[in-house]
């Protein structure tokens, strides 16, 4: 089962003492997780104020770093709409600009939401620069919109996310969308995930279908029992042994 580390996301320094963020940062915290099981990563570039970034400077800086920390370690980035303010056209053209980044500095996947507008354009962008696409797929719908656009059989992995649901929930909508893709006849591999509240269950349930999964400080700070976690190789060191969930931790 592939298990992927999610580095850092958008979540700001403060939020957690050892969050990575500057290209040296995520290729010491990608080797640590390498080490503790996971087998490829997820992250955020940052720009110099520390701010999310699709420019292709800042992408290739930190893949560079990584690749250089961790030689052969499959490097993943987003692409969400927020980190250009909401601008299709911007962030189409910053992705664009990574197909002229050297071979060690160009992201292996990125990650396409299809619940954003313009997913088939930037899909395509990326494919021809070379970059795998994990297709984001928050809900039924979206499991719809990626049949209808021509590049389901194109896709490295479909991403099934939960994006911190309220109490109950995680596992019928992961269901859901499941169920969706396989009406749909979507065959490429599927990695399920949750955020928040729904992370440590949705692994689980992952382990269960035997689907790949990830996780790291971009999807909880917390571990099992409700306690804070160390960082991202324990958190990658809990989720390859696997574990047992407890009651939260009221002490």
């Amino acid at each position: 089962m592939l298990l992927k580390a999610c580095l850092n996301g958008s979540r700001a320094v403060g939020d957690h003492p050892l969050l990575p963020v500057t290209p040296g940062e995520l290729a010491a915290d990608a080797s640590a997780v390498r080490l503790a099981g996971a087998q490829a990563v997820h992250v955020h570039p940052r720009d110099a104020g520390g701010r999310e970034s699709l420019a292709a400077g800042d992408i290739g800086a930190a893949v560079a770093a990584i690749r250089a920390a961790s030689p052969g370690l499959p490097v993943g980035v987003s692409t969400g709409l927020w980190i250009t303010g909401g601008d299709v056209p911007g962030r189409l053209d910053a992705v664009r600009a990574w197909a002229g980044l050297a071979a060690g500095a160009r992201p292996d996947f990125a990650s396409v939401n299809l619940s954003e507008p313009g997913f088939g354009d930037l899909a395509l962008a990326l494919l021809e620069a070379g970059i795998g696409v994990e297709a984001g797929v928050w809900s039924p719908q979206d499991a719809v919109e990626l049949a209808g656009s021509g590049l389901a059989e194109r896709v490295l992995r479909v991403l099934v996310e939960v994006i911190d649901p309220p109490p109950g929930e995680a596992l019928p909508r992961a269901a859901a969308v499941i169920g969706r893709l396989d009406d749909l006849g979507l065959s490429a591999p599927r990695l399920l995930h949750g955020e928040g509240r729904a992370a440590w269950p949705l692994l689980a349930e992952a382990a269960r279908r035997n689907l790949a999964t990830r996780i790291g400080l971009e999807d909880t700070l917390l571990l099992p029992d409700s306690r804070p976690a160390p960082g991202n190789a324990a958190l990658v060191r809990l989720a390859r042994a696997g574990f047992t969930p407890h009651p939260p931790h009221t002490t």
